[in-house]
């Protein structure tokens, strides 16, 4: 049996992308979850390709008492909670001087804040289980940053920051606690066509040049499957590894920031501009 056989696992943003595949391969596994998500509809499709024991609930997760709600909801439900993934996300892409406060805090509120009510909220009853494990998604942006992606970039730089403290803080208390962050590479998601979405909800100009990144996007970057991303994800988990790179480009990337940290903002301005204006 894997390590995750028989574990009750909570995963966040389980309605498609990678979420929807962690829910998979860790139920292939054996796992009981958990899964929540805003998007009601591909929540349920989630759940019954899942099949079996499954608990769904929608969950917002910048909403710290819902969060804290739903955390004893599980518990409740299963008796006990091993593990938890923080994987709900939304990005976002307007320069620094474009963007309304408003944008950054939708973001962080996600993505940052989400991680930390999922963490926060969960983390006793995983310390309790005597096996817990959290896994907080960042990602290559948590490592590497990008122009006119200010907030998804502060969101995922500071997921790395929190669950590196944490990780230290439980290694010094003797916790039984794994402690994982993730950085995936171009996953092949809907994140690119839901950041241009969003921007045309918002009433915000979008170019030509901003459908032909989006394409890009989709077409070169995000490459590997949501499923091997998955499989990544939970083998790292199953070798209490503290950080997981998923992807070639994820491991290149993160060599180049640690080769060049001072050079590389200027290689990736020079790559992106053959994408030609925004």
């Amino acid at each position: 049996m894997s390590a995750v056989g028989g574990k009750v696992c909570v995963v966040t943003g389980a309605a498609s992308g990678i979420g929807r595949a962690l829910a998979l391969g860790l139920a292939r596994r054996g796992a009981r979850v958990a899964l929540s998500d805003v998007d009601e509809a591909g929540l349920a499709a989630t759940a019954q390709q899942v099949g079996g024991d499954v608990h769904t609930q929608r969950l917002d997760v910048s909403d710290r008492d819902a969060v804290v709600a739903y955390a004893t909801t599980v518990a409740e439900h299963f008796g006990v909670v091993h593990q938890v993934y923080n994987n709900a996300g939304i990005a976002f892409s307007r320069s620094v001087l474009e963007s309304e406060f408003e944008d950054w805090e939708r973001v962080l509120g996600i993505n940052l804040w989400g991680v930390i009510h999922g963490t926060k909220a969960f983390l006793p009853h995983l310390v309790a289980s005597g096996d817990g494990h959290v896994i907080n998604i960042s990602s290559l942006n948590g490592i590497l940053a990008q122009p006119e992606m200010s907030h998804y970039c502060a969101s995922k730089f500071a997921v790395r920051g929190f669950t590196e403290s944490l990780r230290m803080e439980a290694l010094a208390a003797g916790h039984r606690l794994g402690v994982t962050v993730v950085h995936p590479g171009g996953i092949k998601t809907a994140i690119a066509d839901n950041a241009f979405a969003r921007a045309k909800e918002l009433g915000l100009p979008v170019t030509e040049a901003d459908e032909r990144r989006r394409r890009y996007y989709n077409d070169k970057l995000l490459k590997m499957d949501a499923g091997q991303a998955a499989e990544t994800i939970i083998a790292g988990v199953e070798a209490n590894k503290g950080r997981v790179m998923v992807g070639n480009d994820a491991k290149a990337l993160d060599g180049l920031v640690r080769l060049v940290p001072s050079r590389y903002p200027g290689l990736v301005v020079r790559g992106l501009k053959r994408l030609g204006p925004r």
